[in-house]
């Protein structure tokens, strides 16, 4: 055979030859799997998406901006029952009061099942006993606003001339704070459970295993995990903050892109101390009580639904390295303050470290089996 008549079989032969993949070929299929793996499970779109909008509507509801509760006054009947009762009538505050007469003994009752803020007890000399428990905020502010009413419908003049301004603006409510610390929430719950459940249930059903034989590398397979965060992150973000623009009428002052940056940065911190903390979990029972360990902390002190400043000053320094407290200080900052990127530099810094080192810790302790 001539060498004219073999040279056709040979390119034939290199065009067969099977494409090489690419160094993050292996990572791309991974992450695509995974997101189709997520596509399964209904119960992550409830979780993750509809039960922090379930959340966030509750709790705006319940602290929404209302007027205050007329506090519950009883008075002893009795000799000057009657005219404590028409004082605080004339008051021009009686709107703030539920003033009602009874005997000593149901007064006393009513008050100890706090169905009353405070008990007024009249006497002879036409004096005034006021029962209030200083342990209860309500009990303490009727007694302060029944006296001051009684006070001046008596005839006190008050010395110094004052005015009052009323301030309920978006930004100062009570929704303003809660929303960016349950995005924080909401990013480390999906985080952590996302990929230390997921995790763990292929360990269980022995997926692990078969990736044992295969040349994909660990690290692809760990940042696979970790990445597929980042898209359920823009979704996590978009619905919560459209529904306090929405329906809460929040203002968000800051870049739409900072806010996004920042999430991200959340979801791939809390996605490698989810790796790091079910790198060695074998069951779902284990791994839940290990995450609950990591997250309880961060739940109670990073200032998810109350400020952190509450805490003894001795502790805020280690309140603020955790990477919940960065985070939700973050956002806060972006969306309420319109704080600039380059301003948060610190508290990305912690988020970094905390993402890098678990990510790195991940990669030493993960087993396959």
């Amino acid at each position: 055979m001539s060498v004219a008549e073999q040279r056709p079989v040979a390119e034939e032969t290199i065009s067969r030859q099977p494409r090489r993949n690419g160094r993050w070929a292996g990572y791309r299929h991974l992450l695509m799997a995974r997101m189709l793996e997520l596509k399964r499970e209904p119960e992550v779109v409830f979780w993750v998406f509809v039960f922090p909008l379930l959340l966030a509507t509750g709790l705006g509801i319940a602290f929404r901006n209302k007027p205050a509760d007329a506090s519950s006054v009883a008075i002893v009947s009795g000799v000057g029952a009657q005219q404590a009762e028409a004082l605080l009538e004339d008051s021009p505050r009686k709107a703030s009061f539920k003033v009602e007469v009874l005997s000593g003994e149901e007064a006393q009752k009513g008050f100890r099942l706090g169905k009353y803020d405070l008990v007024i007890e009249p006497d002879a000399a036409g004096g005034l006993r006021y029962r209030y428990d200083p342990a209860r905020p309500e009990s303490v502010l009727a007694r302060s606003e029944v006296d001051d009413a009684l006070q001046a419908a008596a005839g006190r003049k008050d010395v110094v001339a004052t005015s009052v301004v009323t301030l309920s603006e978006p930004g100062s409510r009570y929704i303003d704070f809660l929303i960016p610390g349950l995005l924080g929430m909401n990013l480390m719950n999906s985080g952590m459970w996302g990929i230390g459940f997921a995790l763990v249930d292929m360990r269980q059903r022995k997926l692990l295993k078969r990736f044992v034989g295969t040349p994909m590398r660990r690290s692809d397979f760990l940042l696979a995990l970790m990445s597929s965060r980042l898209v359920l992150m823009i979704i996590e973000i978009g619905l919560l903050l459209t529904l306090g623009i929405l329906v809460f009428h929040m203002k968000v002052l800051g870049s739409v892109f900072a806010i996004l940056l920042l999430g991200a940065a959340g979801a791939l911190c809390f996605g490698g101390v989810g790796l790091v903390t079910a790198s060695r979990a074998q069951k779902i029972e284990s791994v839940s009580g290990l995450m609950n360990l990591v997250m309880m902390p961060m739940w109670i002190f990073s200032g998810v639904f109350f400020s952190y400043e509450r805490f003894p000053a001795a502790i805020q320094p280690l309140i603020k390295a955790l990477p919940l407290t960065a985070l939700n200080d973050a956002l806060r900052a972006s969306i309420l303050e319109g704080t600039p990127l380059i301003r948060q530099w610190p508290r990305l810094l912690v988020m970094l470290l905390w993402g890098g080192i678990s990510f790195a810790l991940a990669l030493r302790w993960f087993r396959w089996t």
